[in-house]
């Protein structure tokens, strides 16, 4: 009788994985420290990432939008 592969042993089916997705070379816990020290991630719709590049300029432009209620709450 054949041992069974550990990966067979402990594979999990679930609906929204598809076949092709390959987790093979990932790192475990690769972005754990980093989300303990309260590190956000948030998602952007389509159309507002078109607006915003990269994280800075989210950042400002939430900066000023914060600073704008901040005045108004005076």
């Amino acid at each position: 009788m054949k041992k069974a592969n550990k990966t067979e042993a402990t594979t999990h089916h679930d609906p929204d994985m598809l076949d092709e997705y390959d987790f093979s070379s990932g790192v475990r816990g690769k972005y754990a420290r980093r989300y303990a020290e309260g590190t956000n991630v948030v998602l952007l719709s389509p159309d507002v990432a078109e607006v915003f590049p990269d994280a800075e300029s989210v950042n400002q432009a939430l900066r000023a939008l914060a600073e704008i209620i901040r005045q108004q709450s005076k």
